[in-house]
């Protein structure tokens, strides 16, 4: 299949004539509208600095769903000892800045780029996209950021400095996705992380399909930290089974 060269238009081309390895257009700019579009047609943005912009639609695609989230033993036990306070939408720009110079073992770059921090401000002010934090104290030591559209939230990046802490923050959001009546969480590419807890590979087309019914029901667009204290739903993390 062909690389799309995007240009100034507001249009991608069809998911399904991506890559073999995902690859469906370069190009185009990160604006809210484009990135909206984007991520309502199951297409992101995934490219390092001084490279252009890459646009992908893996096949297959890691999902998690709510229900089938898994809480590891150890992971529940620091749950249940209340070792994180957990927040929403509390430090959005601190998380994404961890997400992006926090390295991770075997990881050497980022893909976090300054226009991509800009970015996904610019769509956190505007109420789509979202981030979960654990703290200990006044310290932020963990975090999960992402978009959110109608009943679906697109996972973009995690970081923790402290053992677990991300993986509580994660656990606090499946449960407001619980809450909510999310249909899934997007982990765009398979990582034995996300797999160990709970996340599985389902074809392209499947993942559309759900992404154009999720689509369907309202966005709970603004700033969730709101939402939160007007739905009386809190961003704890419980044991799951």
């Amino acid at each position: 299949m062909p690389v799309f060269q995007l240009t100034a238009d507001l249009v991608f081309p069809p998911p399904s004539l991506a890559r073999h390895d995902g690859l469906l257009a370069i190009g185009g700019d990160l604006s809210e509208r484009r990135l909206l579009l984007a991520y309502r047609m199951g297409i992101f943005p995934w490219y390092s600095e001084g490279e252009p912009i890459l646009w992908w639609s893996p096949h297959p695609r890691l999902v998690l769903f709510p229900e089938e989230f898994h809480v590891p033993r150890r992971l529940g036990r620091v749950i249940r000892k209340g070792l994180f306070r957990v927040s929403v939408d509390s430090a959005f720009d601190e998380v994404i800045e961890c997400c992006a110079t926090v390295r991770q073992p075997g990881r050497e770059s980022t893909w976090i780029t300054p226009e991509m921090m800009r970015a996904y401000r610019k769509l956190h002010r505007s109420g789509y996209a979202h981030s979960v934090e654990s703290w200990q104290g006044e310290n932020l030591v963990g975090g999960i950021y992402g978009v959110s559209l109608g009943r679906c939230f697109f996972g973009e990046s995690m970081f923790s400095l402290v053992s677990n802490a991300s993986k509580v923050a994660l656990a606090a959001l499946v449960n407001l996705m619980k809450e909510w009546n999310f249909s899934f969480l997007d982990c765009q590419v398979k990582t034995a992380h996300m797999v160990r807890l709970g996340a599985r590979e389902i074809p392209r087309r499947r993942f559309l399909q759900l992404l154009d019914k999720a689509l369907q029901s309202e966005t709970r667009r603004g700033f969730w930290a709101t939402s939160c204290a007007h739905d009386h739903a809190s961003p704890k993390v419980e044991a799951l089974a």
